[in-house]
Order: C-alpha cells, then structure tokens, then sequence
C-alpha cells in the first residue's frame, strides 16, 4: 500500500506539472488572442466614421463607382497590390505572404432601391437612376456596407499580422450582387486567371434573423438557385361591357396565379423545399377595356436541379393548361422566358470546411455564440465561385445584427422585426463589424497558418 501511495502521489505530482506546462504554453495564444480582439475592436471603433460615409452614400448595382474607388484608396494603405474596375466597378486587392494557400475573402458593395426610414441620423438621401432608367432612393437595406466596413478592417488587421499566416489574399470587393451580375461580371473579366487562383472562399453576411454578435453557419446550400420569370398571358381584348366576345388575359392569368400554388402543395415531395412567388401582375389601362395581354413577373428559389426543373416546367405547364381551358388558340399560348444566364446559383458550403470552420468559431467565440441555421431561400451570388471551380473549399456565413433590446422585446421572433431590405433594418453595426472582423481574421489564420 505504502509503495502503491508514492506512485499514486508521484503521478498526482507528474500530472500537476504537465497541466501547469500545458497551461503556460497555451498563456502566449490565450494573450495574443486578446491582443487581437483588442486590436481589432480599435480598428472598428476608428473605422465607424467610413461605416456611417458608406451608409449615407449608396450606390446601385454594377454603379458603384465612388464607393469602389473611396475602398481602394483605404486598402492601398495596407500594402495591398490594387487593381480598380474588375468585373466594371470591382475592385482586386492582392497581398502574396510566403508559400501556402491562396485564401478568396469577398464584400459586396451595391445597395438597393429603397427608401430609408431607418431614423439613423446618416440615413441615406441618396437618389439614383436604375438600369431601367427610373430615378429611385437608394438604401444600404441589405447592410453591405457592414460588410466592406469589416472587409476594410480585417486587410488593416491582416496586414500588420503578416509574421503569423503564410499563404495569399485575394480580397474582393464586388458589385451588383443584388442584381446577380456582379460575380459573374468578376469572372469574365479574368479574376481567377489574372489574380491568384483561391483554393478557399470566404464571405459573411450580416442577418436580420440571429441576435447581434451571433454566428450562424449553414453546411451544404446556404442561399437558394434564383430564377427570374416573365411569362406573357395572351388573350382577345375588347369593351369590358361583352367580356363574351373577349378572351379575357387577366382570368387567364388569375387562374394561373392560382394553380402555381399546387407545385410546392402538391408536386413538389414534401422534403424539399421550393418558392414560387408572383411579384408583379401587369394588365390593362383602363376600368371598361379588356386587354389582349397579361405579364407575370415571378421569382423562382430552389436547392438542386431536380426541385428547379420541376418547378420551371410546371409553372410552363400550367399556363399552357390554362389558356388550353380558356379556349385559347395555339397562336395565343402563353410565352414564357427564363433567363437562365442571369440565374443566380445556389451558394453551397463545402459540409467538411463548413464543419472545421464551426469548430473554429466556436472555439474563439465560444459555442453559446455560434449556432447552425437553416437554409434561407434568398440569392446570393457567392456561390458563383465555387460553381466555376467545385475544388474551392467555400463558406458564406451569417453575423447577427438585430439589437439585444430589439431581439428581447421581440421575444426572438424574426416576425415582429424588420428583415433585411427592409426600410426598416438598422443593424447594430460595430457589433456586426467586430464579430465579423474577428471571424475573418480567425479563420485566416487556420487557413493559412504556417
């Protein structure tokens, strides 16, 4: 027993010292990961100031010209090798750091057609002019300029931290991602083969659905494939007084509208998931004139071609029966379009990356602060990256942006506050910035560490 007590007061002892060891190593990482949040919170705090410029001055997609050329003055300053008009308005800055990876970090900068009622007092009064020639407000309801504010902060931070990672940035900022034009505009004009080609993908975007300071990830597709629609119901018009010698277009049209609605109901399995959505119903010009043609402007979001296909010849299907019901000639069938070039492609997260880079997260911010979401339903061209090379290792992430306060009196219910493109949405923007600059950062260093 006595023998038995010294090896068990000896290994007590051994075990004591390799705890106190292990806890002296990890001292210098626990300090420089204080130092960096330290360092990072004041580079936001100083860059709040730009935060507000950028809300005030939005600019539509594919026009964003002063913002792109205000952002590449800012990350020049970096050491960054710039190149300005990428893709129209895009904007390439390039730091080569040693062997290793070549790391894609990506900001959208366009904001969109609506008007402000935020209250902020750098609301934006900014008026401008469509691709379609009508004049509009101009908001950053999307929040990308959380985004190129956090882009600005993480190359500032990246840069002074060149002794710690080895590899390439490729940090973009890109236009018209609203429009889904901007990735692709990228592309064609060379970024994967004038610029370093990435091996990793990163983007986050603000949310409207996650308490601020909250991380949310999502792994396989984490924004939907978008398809725009325009179908043109034809019909007879005539005097509204003897709708009997008509073939009245905007019947037709209603029951179509009506029957869209059995695809997700009733054709789509119930495991899947797909949006259908009328967002424009056009006809007519007077109260006693029956027009010769209706125009349904839909949007169409899916997750995998089976569920598109399904849901893009149904919608064609279903028109066709209609106007066959109506009596309707072949020479009247309706005419639908898709632009299949202008589709956005569904942003999908490699699972394996995804799931190292929760790891990550939940190891730097703490598990309470980083959560798996479901999948939403909007667009998001970032997926056009990885859709033009599936090696690319990609993950677009979620940084909440809803105020304590707000979310509280909500009760955590996503219904009672404002969603992004709101008028409305406000985020609580250096929190959104931090969380997000600290995440980038973060992950940069495992991706390219030494």
């Amino acid at each position: 027993m006595r023998n038995a007590s010294k090896h068990v007061a000896g290994l007590r002892k051994r075990i004591a010292r390799q705890l106190l060891c292990a806890a002296l190593a990890a001292w210098p990482s626990i300090a420089a990961a204080d130092s960096m949040k330290e360092a990072v919170a004041e580079d936001v705090r100083g860059l709040m100031p730009l935060y507000r410029d950028l809300h005030a001055s939005p600019e539509l997609s594919m026009k964003e010209v002063k913002t792109a050329a205000k952002l590449a003055v800012e990350v020049r300053k970096f050491g960054f090798k710039v190149t300005e008009k990428v893709g129209v308005t895009g904007v390439v800055a390039v730091m080569e750091n040693g062997p290793g990876p070549v790391l894609l970090i990506r900001a959208d900068m366009d904001g969109l057609p609506v008007v402000e009622q935020t209250g902020l007092p750098y609301s934006s009064k900014v008026k401008g002019v469509s691709a379609t020639g009508i004049e509009t407000s101009v908001m950053h309801a999307c929040g990308h300029d959380t985004h190129m504010t956090a882009w600005i902060a993480t190359a500032k931070r990246l840069a002074a931290m060149k002794a710690q990672w080895s590899g390439t940035l490729v940090m973009i900022l890109q236009p018209g991602e609203e429009t889904s034009e901007g990735a692709r505009a990228m592309l064609a004009d060379g970024l994967f083969s004038r610029f370093p080609k990435p091996q990793y993908a990163l983007a986050f975007h603000d949310s409207a659905s996650l308490p601020a300071g909250m991380i949310g990830y999502t792994s396989g597709p984490a924004a939907a494939t978008v398809d725009s629609v325009d179908l043109v119901v034809k019909g007879v018009g005539g005097h509204g007084a003897v709708p009997h010698a008509t073939k009245d277009p905007i019947v037709v049209a209603a029951r179509i509208v009506s029957t869209l609605q059995t695809l997700i109901s009733r054709e789509l399995d119930p495991q899947d998931a797909a949006v259908v959505t009328v967002g424009s119903f056009q006809a007519g010009a007077k109260h006693n004139v029956i027009p010769d043609e209706a125009k349904l402007l839909l949007t169409v979001r899916t997750y995998n071609d089976k569920a598109r296909e399904l849901m893009l010849g149904g919608i064609a299907r279903i028109a066709r029966g209609e106007a066959i019901a109506a009596g309707l000639p072949e020479d009247k069938m309706p005419v639908m379009t898709v632009e299949r070039d202008l589709s956005t492609p569904a942003a999908i997260n490699t699972p394996e990356f995804t799931a190292h880079m929760a790891q990550v997260f939940a190891k730097r911010f703490g598990q309470d602060r980083v959560t798996p979401v479901p999948p939403p339903m909007v667009g998001e061209d970032f997926g056009r990256y990885r859709e033009t090379d599936p090696s690319i290792q990609s993950l677009l992430f979620w940084v909440g942006g809803v105020p304590k306060t707000k979310w509280d009196a909500a009760g955590g219910d996503t219904m009672k506050l404002p969603s992004l493109h709101s008028p409305f949405w406000a985020p609580e923007a250096e929190t959104v910035i931090a969380t997000a600059t600290e995440a980038m950062i973060t992950a940069t260093l495992d991706i390219l560490k030494k």
